[in-house]
């Protein structure tokens, strides 16, 4: 145990040492992996842009580990906002909300909002309290599977980028992400963070969906594995689907009867498969995944498929 402590240390250490100097890391957070980056580094927030080949109009989100830090980051705090901070963080959940004007606009893409979240990550606490707020997309090539392990983002970016180990991503969807608009809550992107959590939360708010540029992960195509990926809709037979997609070379992606396991797996199984000699995934929706908890799910799938049956 001691051995194992000391090492997370000198990799922390690390990691510090590369922040401090403008440079970039993969962080671990109980969703996926990050690509981090002072948020007070211009050449930092530059680099995370281009290792990531991620284009300038999609915004990054600022990861916090204590209240104070938001005054960095954040102009406006409304009452909901305190509310929903001590009832979700540290935790999935980003509150995009009114920027500090001194905050830099690479990481916002020139808009006048900043998403913001304070992760439930021990390793990713202590590293953000060393070194301050970090700004970190998911640890990918931009609009491709995200990961959720170490070996993911190694396997990414090569010896181009140091991965702090934090283990296995406990959740392994990207946050829950919520704009604030007075009483109003918007769900920019759907998260383990469900609509019935935010009601129960916040009972006398007003919830509603949107979609925004403001939000990570808003495009139409984004989270695509190596391989085309299409769902299925219901009970398919084997024949049907190399039918439809005109290809015999194909392997389902099953998903657990728990949403919070399937949520936990996608994006690990994503992965191997695509790692298989195979042409193509194909997913089944069936009944039984039409619950509200299974929302971030397929918002996930839909947007890394090629085609809906």
């Amino acid at each position: 145990m001691k051995s194992s402590s000391t090492k997370i240390s000198r990799e922390l250490s690390r990691a510090a040492d590369i922040l401090n100097k403008d440079g970039v890391v993969g962080i671990p957070t109980e969703t996926v992996y990050g690509l981090a980056a002072s948020i007070f580094s211009k050449e930092g927030i530059s680099k995370i842009f281009k290792v990531k080949e991620r284009p300038s109009f999609d915004p990054l989100i600022v990861h916090i580990s204590n209240l104070h830090q938001k005054e960095d980051i954040v102009r406006e705090w409304p009452a909901l906002a305190e509310i929903l901070a001590k009832n979700f963080w540290p935790g999935p959940l980003t509150m995009v909300l009114k920027k500090n004007t001194k905050l830099n606009s690479m990481i916002t893409s020139g808009l006048d909002t900043v998403g913001i979240r304070m992760p439930k990550h021990s390793v990713a606490l202590e590293l953000i309290d060393q070194v301050g707020p970090l700004a970190a997309p998911s640890a990918n090539k931009f609009g491709k599977t995200s990961p959720t392990s170490a070996e993911h983002v190694k396997s990414e970016f090569k010896e181009e980028v140091f991965v702090l180990n934090g283990g296995t991503c406990e959740v392994g969807l990207e946050s829950t992400v919520i704009a604030i608009e007075d009483t109003k809550i918007l769900i920019l992107r759907p998260g383990m963070i469900s609509e019935k959590m935010l009601r129960d939360a916040t009972p006398h708010a007003r919830i509603s969906y949107a979609e925004s540029s403001a939000s990570p992960g808003h495009l139409k195509h984004h989270y695509q594995p190596k391989i085309p990926l299409y769902i299925f809709e219901g009970e398919v037979s084997a024949e049907t689907i190399s039918s439809q997609i005109q290809n015999q070379n194909w392997k389902e992606l099953e998903l657990d009867t728990s949403p919070a396991i399937a949520a936990r797996q996608l994006y690990e199984s994503m992965r191997k498969l695509s790692n298989k000699k195979l042409d193509a995934l194909i997913v089944l929706k069936k009944p039984n995944h039409s619950s509200a908890d299974w929302l971030p799910i397929w918002d996930r799938l839909t947007r890394a498929s090629s085609k809906t049956y």
